[in-house]
C-alpha cells in the first residue's frame, strides 16, 4: 500500500510491504497550501508515479488534505472513537489513477461546548495504541497546535487543543519581543527559566511582557530571548493541561518531542517517547479495514 501524511506546508509518502513495514520514504515541501488550483491529483501523481505505475494499492491519507482547503472534506468524526469508527467515516477520492482514501479528523467539545478538532494526530494515535500501557493514557503530540489526547480502551475519548507553536512564531515575527532576539542555538538555562516563570501568577499575556522587561534590564540577552519565551509558552501549555501529573507519552517530531520530554519531566510528569512514525501504522490499520 501507499500511506501519505500529507499536512499544510508538508508532504510524506510511505511505501509499505504487506505487514506494514516500511519499503521506501520520500517527502517534499508539498503542503496543501503549495497546491495550485486545488490540482491535488497532479501533486500526488508527480510525487508517487513510479510506485504507482508498479501497481502499489490502496493509497490512504491522512492529515489536512482532508480539509476545506484539501482535496475532498472528509467530515470529522466524533470522540469517542477508535479504528473502527474512523475507519468508517473515511471518504474515497477517484482520479484518473484509480482511488484513493481520506481520514476523517476527530472532533470533541470541551466542558462548555466549545468545539475542538484534529487531522493527522488521530491516524498517529491510532499507529501508537500498541506502545501504550493498559488502561486509560494522556498522549501529547506537539506541534504547531499541540494536542493532549486521552485514550481509553483504545478509543479516543477526547482531547485539547494549544497553539503554543503558533504563538511562538507570530510573537518572534511580529511583535515587539521579537525585535529583541537574535538568532542563536537553543538554550536550555533560559528555556528552563521560562518554565519557572510560567509557574507564577499574574498570567500568560504578563509573563509574556516580562520577555521584553528582561531584556531591558539586562537580565536577558537577544540571544537567550528566544529559548525563554518557548519556556514560558509550554510552561502556560503545561500548566493548562487537563492531566498534571504522572506519564505522559509524547509523539511527534524528534527534536520538539525531545524539547516536551525535558519539560514535562522538569515539572514532575514522566515522559514517554512514541515511535515519530506512528502516523505509517495507523493508515496501515485503515488500509486494513477496507478490505474487510
Amino acid at each position: 500500500m501507499i500511506a501519505i501524511d500529507w499536512g499544510t506546508s508538508s508532504f510524506r509518502a510511505y511505501r509499505l510491504a504487506p505487514d506494514g513495514m516500511v519499503l521506501d520514504r520520500r517527502s517534499a515541501p508539498l503542503g496543501i497550501l503549495a497546491v495550485k488550483d486545488g490540482r491535488f491529483s497532479e501533486a500526488l501523481e508527480s510525487q508517487i508515479r513510479d510506485w504507482l505505475d508498479t501497481g502499489e494499492r490502496p493509497v490512504v491519507m491522512s492529515g489536512m488534505i482532508g480539509s476545506r482547503q484539501g482535496w475532498k472534506e472528509a467530515p470529522y468524526a466524533h470522540c469517542p472513537a477508535g479504528l473502527a469508527e474512523i475507519a468508517t467515516a473515511m471518504v474515497r477520492v477517484d482520479w484518473d489513477r484509480g482511488s484513493a482514501w481520506i481520514a476523517p479528523g476527530l472532533t470533541c467539545r470541551d466542558q462548555s461546548g466549545i468545539a475542538d478538532v484534529m487531522r493527522g494526530e488521530e491516524v498517529q494515535i491510532l499507529g501508537a495504541l500498541d506502545a501504550l500501557a493498559e488502561g486509560a493514557a494522556w498522549i501529547c503530540l506537539p506541534g504547531t497546535h499541540s494536542k493532549w489526547a486521552r485514550v481509553e480502551g483504545r478509543r479516543i475519548m477526547h482531547f485539547s487543543t494549544y497553539m503554543t507553536g503558533e504563538v511562538f512564531a507570530v510573537m518572534k515575527a511580529h511583535s515587539i519581543l521579537g525585535r529583541m532576539m537574535t538568532e542563536a542555538p537553543f538554550d536550555v538555562e533560559a528555556f528552563d527559566a521560562g518554565l519557572l516563570r510560567a509557574r507564577d501568577d499574574g498570567g500568560l499575556l504578563h509573563h509574556l511582557f516580562g520577555v521584553r522587561t528582561r531584556g531591558l534590564f539586562g537580565d536577558l540577552t537577544s540571544e537567550r530571548s528566544g529559548s525563554y519565551l518557548s519556556g514560558v509558552l509550554i510552561g502556560h501549555e503545561l500548566r493548562s493541561v487537563p492531566v498534571q501529573s504522572g506519564v505522559v507519552y509524547v509523539l511527534g517530531a524528534q527534536d520538539l518531542s525531545q524539547l516536551y520530554v525535558h519539560a514535562l519531566r522538569t515539572q514532575g510528569y514522566e515522559p514517554r517517547l512514541l515511535n515519530p512514525d506512528a502516523v505509517v501504522t495507523g493508515l496501515s490499520h485503515l488500509a486494513a479495514r477496507l478490505e474487510k
